[in-house]
């Protein structure tokens, strides 16, 4: 007695839909985790990379200190400012974006009046060092800026995927959670020092 073939054609694919049901879910599993791990690094990176570029900018700040005090011994109430906002973002360098982004804003804001200042002495801004170490700290902070937007655009992205389906079910089992923007709240934080910028 011969099988009936429409009733043979369903029992032989079985095995092969059980398979699938089970191998597909743990593929996608797998593949969101890595995606996930990825992003995580990226934004760990990143973040890396301004650090870098803030502490380029503090190992300036006492060449910048000992350039202007030669020139203006008598601004010091200022250089001491800039050196105390120094002094305080490094003592805070390992915590997040957050704690962190006041005391470089008020290193950011202290730059800015120590070279307004500089405004005023013509020998200062003559100098050969003073203006070699201006163009760095420019160049420095075009650096912070770009590494900064690099940084929020892959916590943009890590974030998105913690926040939707079926992503957020994967970040949540496994810990992956949103991370902080590096953001400055203050406008004029965010560009480099100017000479026109006054106090």
């Amino acid at each position: 007695m011969s099988e009936d073939p429409s009733v043979a054609l369903p029992s032989a694919l079985l095995p092969a839909a059980v398979v699938l049901l089970i191998v597909l879910p743990l593929v996608a599993l797998i593949v969101m985790y890595n995606r996930f791990v990825r992003q995580r690094t990226l934004v760990e990176e990143s973040w890396s990379q301004i650090d870098v570029e803030l502490q380029r900018r503090h190992d300036l700040i006492p060449q910048l200190v000992s350039v202007v005090r030669g020139y203006a011994e008598h601004e010091r109430a200022v250089l001491e400012q800039l050196t105390r906002a120094r002094e305080e973002a490094t003592a805070h360098r390992a915590d997040g974006p957050a704690e962190r982004r006041p005391y470089e804003e008020s290193v950011g804001r202290a730059l800015r009046s120590v070279v307004a200042r500089a405004e005023a002495y013509p020998d200062l801004k003559a100098s050969a060092n003073f203006l070699q170490l201006q163009d760095e700290l420019s160049h420095t902070e075009d650096r912070i800026a770009a590494s900064r937007r690099f940084y929020n655009g892959n916590v943009r992205a890590l974030n998105t995927r913690v926040g939707t389906f079926p992503s957020n079910l994967v970040a949540s089992s496994f810990g992956f959670t949103r991370r902080e923007f590096f953001e400055l709240t203050e406008p004029g934080a965010a560009r480099p020092p100017q000479p026109t910028d006054l106090p």
